[in-house]
């Protein structure tokens, strides 16, 4: 593991080492002196958890729709895995917000190792034509347990932001969370062709395995990590298990931080589309074992983006830097399948992986700078929540429109003369029918965005925030404003 924690640090740079020490977070919280450290094997140690989790989730759908050949299917589970997240996320910032960030992080990975190894006994116990029958409760209860160990993995994210704020000075938020960016470009890499290759070569038996041992490694290791925090302070009227008057309450008291979260919204509109139907349209277009393949040498589109936002950050507002990457995105959705070439999908799959990085890290950084480090976990959970069920809610209802409805259509004649001369000829022209409306319809939520109100707002408020607040930083530290230490 220190090897990986060595190659991080030779992608950030000047982030590492001395510079973390002394330098005041915005949220008043001193990152200890080895805090980029810490800070890197954390990273590290969620590349893997994050890597075993994406891989089954993956593997699960390709094995779906190559046993049914069901776009419904596909959309369905990917719809379900977003909406698990929207429903469970305003919880899991709770959680973190309540307790120490190693714990979180330890909790995660046991109940993710059960769900795994529950799914595993299932596969045994049932034949696999049971499973992939989708009008039988079998298939259901295996995807589900599956999905909710990959779901609860999410939380682990949660705590990973606010360590954040915890662990690096605020000047290196935004390269920090571009650092988080290459790692998702590499467990993205590492899960594509991997997912592809085990389902294809392996089944989906000696997949389940490989998820399961991996998690257990990753547990083990996280048992060595140490994140120095003091027990956090709880607010003064504590709350139930799911806070959401907190979390909404936390999100009121920036003006404008509601917005951001629209806005980054926007993106998983189109995701939503991207979820249904950008494995089927792939499938089209390669076997499972070369679509595996692809889609691992396009995320290094993930990784070239992170690094650049490591290197470089992202500009004065971020926010304005969120808007204009989502307006490229939705130019891109229209585009990158007007052709059935596998080239023009390959590259637009690699262009959109270089931007989502920045989506994420603009509004990672504009959150970590505004709101106070207790609260964090709620407001992440509460970002999370919202944007996710954009997902699912597009999913569904774009999988049954596009399998009963706009596929047939674009396969009739009067459906290929109709768009023929846009869209041209192949077997999938439905689906690019799909992405060209939610590309265009994504830039135009965009452009309205830049002339609200609240764009105005919150951009003044991300510039106007500077010095730590004393009270804040006793929040964080657990101790009265006169006894805080560095």
């Amino acid at each position: 593991m220190s090897d990986a924690v060595a190659t991080l640090a030779k992608v950030t740079g000047s982030m590492g080492g001395s510079d973390a020490a002394g330098v005041e977070s915005t949220t008043g919280v001193n990152p200890p002196p080895d805090g980029m450290r810490t800070f890197l094997h954390v990273l590290a140690n969620t590349m893997i958890a994050n890597v075993t989790t994406s891989f089954l989730w993956f593997a699960l759908t390709f094995w779906v729709y190559l046993e049914t050949r069901s776009v419904l299917a596909t959309g369905i589970i990917g719809g379900a895995y977003m909406l698990l997240i929207a429903v469970f996320s305003i919880a899991f910032g709770t959680i973190v917000d309540r307790h120490r960030k190693h714990r979180v992080m330890v909790l995660s990975s046991v109940v993710t190792l059960i769900a795994f190894a529950v799914g595993g006994l299932l596969y045994l116990m049932q034949p696999e034509s049971v499973l992939v029958d989708l009008g039988g409760p079998w298939f259901w209860l295996f995807a589900g347990v599956i999905l909710f160990g990959s779901v609860v993995e999410n939380m682990r994210n949660i705590a990973l932001s606010t360590t954040v704020t915890l662990l690096v000075p605020v000047d290196r938020h935004a390269n920090a969370n571009g650092m988080v960016g290459t790692v998702q470009g590499i467990a993205f890499i590492i899960t594509s062709v991997f997912s592809g290759l085990a389902i294809g070569l392996l089944g989906m038996g000696w997949t389940l395995v490989i998820a399961i041992v991996a998690t257990l490694v990753a547990l083990a290791h996280l048992l060595f990590v140490r994140i120095p925090e003091a027990h956090p302070v709880a607010d003064g009227d504590r709350a139930g298990a799911v806070d959401l008057r907190g979390s909404i309450a936390a999100v009121r008291a920036a003006p404008g931080l509601f917005a951001l979260i629209i806005f980054s919204t926007f993106n998983n509109l189109i995701g939503g589309a991207y979820v249904a139907l950008m494995d089927p349209y792939g499938l089209t277009l390669f076997p499972v074992e070369l679509w595996g393949v692809v889609l691992g040498v396009t995320s290094t589109g993930f990784i070239v983006g992170g690094i650049v936002i490591a290197k470089w950050g992202l500009g004065r507002n971020p926010i304005r830097t969120l808007l204009l990457v989502v307006i490229g995105m939705g130019v891109l959705g229209a585009l990158f399948t007007i052709r059935e070439w596998w080239p023009l999908y390959a590259i637009g799959i690699w262009v959109y992986m270089l931007l989502i990085p920045a989506v994420e890290a603009a509004e990672q950084t504009v959150i970590q700078r505004v709101v106070p480090y207790r609260r964090q976990g709620r407001v992440f959970g509460f970002a999370q929540a919202f944007e996710a069920a954009a997902a699912p809610i597009t999913a569904f209802l774009i999988a049954p429109i596009a399998e009963f409805w706009i596929i047939p259509y674009m396969e009739t004649a009067g459906g290929r003369a109709t768009w023929g001369w846009l869209l041209g000829e192949g077997d999938a022209r439905g689906i690019a029918l799909v992405f060209l409306i939610s590309g265009l319809v994504l830039v135009a939520f965009a452009l309205i965005a830049f002339g609200t109100r609240s764009y105005r707002l919150l951009s003044a408020e991300f510039q106007r925030r500077g010095p730590a607040e004393p009270e804040v930083a006793a929040e964080a530290s657990g101790t009265a404003p006169a006894q805080r230490t560095t």
